[in-house]
């Protein structure tokens, strides 16, 4: 049996299954049943909507949604942000822009270790790969 302290709220608890304490898993699907009761109700509702009606972060919801415990297919306005630049999507983790453009990044990585100055990622492009990251962290 492993000890560890929780991430979510610090306590130390004995880690079997799951990440968090007890405590937190409860406090976790009390916030699941919000959003899962107020997306039945408001069946058109955004992300950023959910969030403000119920005060979830909207970290904690892109977790449902991953986890599939929030279904798209009941929720079809509900996107969550791209990991890399913070475009609201519906699926995967980063958007099509995003995934095109690391894909050539990496191509012309391996492609050719003589690759002109031209190609290269310039500094300024290699700082704006994360940047939405942190329009969506959690909001209090």
């Amino acid at each position: 049996m492993n000890i560890a302290n929780c991430p979510r709220c610090g306590k130390i608890f004995a880690k079997a299954f799951k990440d968090v304490c007890p405590a937190c898993v409860r406090d976790i699907d009390k916030e699941y049943e919000l959003c899962s009761t107020y997306l039945r109700e408001h069946r058109g509702a955004t992300i950023t909507e959910l969030s403000d009606e119920t005060g979830i972060t909207i970290r904690q919801i892109t977790k449902f949604v991953r986890e599939g415990r929030i279904s798209m297919m009941d929720a079809p306005n509900l996107s969550y942000p791209c990991e890399s630049c913070g475009v609201l999507i519906s699926q995967n983790h980063i958007c099509d822009s995003c995934r095109t453009r690391l894909t050539n990044a990496s191509k012309n990585l391996f492609h050719d270790t003589n690759i002109s100055e031209s190609e290269k990622l310039t500094n300024k492009q290699v700082e704006g790969v994360y940047k939405g990251i942190n329009l969506y962290k959690d909001r209090s």
